[in-house]
């Protein structure tokens, strides 16, 4: 216990987020922000009014005013327009800049030391913005999108063999979206190597659903995206810092040469602590694999190089 952190944005994944987090005890309070008034007043009002039933002690506070995210220890960016239905996560990157930036700026001002984890789409070229505009440290700054797109793959897998979902392992490096990297050779149920029980056409399906995961549930919803596992998966990453546990969480960090990839935001397996992102593991990949990453990662340099060039 101890600590503080703050969620930016009082929508379904941000007040999710702070419900998970305040449930699960990780910090003594938890600060949700949103411009619209009220909003989350009265959802921090309605979580900490469950906490008798599920025995939690965390405080949420509701605010429209920076001043009260003062001193995180990790701040947390939902915070943007969420995708309807039709619309990719790049159409999103004009809008998604203006109001990222803008909050980027207020935590940097008022929580100096924290680690930012950002969970706003295009979700690779928002963490290059904040890192940009907060010139925090690169390991301070992160993505959410490894953990979510993993889950969503172990799922799907679990769903296919009809097992239990935790006993599926999987890993999704790369990019979030079209350029996501899965990993066959690295997944295993009950611990068998995925690719001895699905052949190679099961294998693409898998892999394409779990790219067109969050399409998915917009094309169901018609209007908003996925909250539910994107805050649990935001939570695990949260949990890992703040209790500097440095476990491996697959996580959109800065690339210092690991994979033959230097200086842009990519998706890969990273140890999470105290301090951000501790260090990037390297897993044993073949050519495909790694011409794959790779190629990911242009893309989402070019993409960024522009954000930076339009700044």
């Amino acid at each position: 216990m101890g600590n503080k952190v703050t969620v930016v944005g009082a929508g379904n994944v941000g007040s999710n987020t702070a419900r998970r987090i305040a449930e699960k005890d990780l910090t003594d309070e938890v600060v949700m922000i949103d411009i619209v008034e009220g909003l989350p007043q009265g959802l921090a009002l309605d979580i900490n009014q469950s906490a008798p039933v599920e025995g939690f002690v965390s405080h949420v506070t509701g605010t429209n005013d920076y001043a009260d995210t003062a001193g995180s220890d990790v701040c947390v960016i939902t915070a943007g327009l969420p995708r309807q239905s039709g619309m990719s996560r790049m159409d999103l990157l004009d809008k998604n800049a203006a109001i990222v930036g803008g909050v980027t700026e207020a935590l940097a001002k008022n929580s100096p030391d924290a680690v930012i984890i950002v969970v706003s789409n295009p979700l690779d070229e928002m963490t290059f913005l904040t890192a940009l505009v907060s010139g925090f440290p690169k390991e301070r700054v992160m993505g959410m999108a490894g953990v979510l797109d993993s889950s969503r793959l172990r799922y799907f897998i679990s769903e296919k063999l009809d097992v239990a979902p935790p006993s599926v392992e999987a890993m999704t490096l790369g990019s979030h979206g079209d350029q996501m990297v899965a990993l066959p050779r690295h997944a295993t149920v009950n611990g068998k190597p995925l690719p001895e029980l699905v052949d190679e056409a099961e294998l693409e399906e898998l892999f394409q659903r779990t790219r067109d995961g969050g399409a998915e549930i917009v094309g169901y919803l018609k209007k908003g995206s996925a909250f539910y596992a994107p805050s649990s998966s935001v939570t695990a990453m949260v949990r890992s810092i703040l209790t500097d546990s440095n476990d491996v969480h697959p996580t959109c960090a800065w690339t210092t040469g690991q994979y033959g990839v230097s200086d842009v935001y990519l998706g890969v397996p990273a140890k999470l602590g105290k301090g951000g992102v501790t260090e990037i593991i390297e897993l044993d990949l073949n050519d495909d694999e790694l011409a794959e990453l790779k190629e990911a990662a242009e893309a989402i340099r070019t993409k960024c190089d522009e954000l930076a060039a339009r700044r």
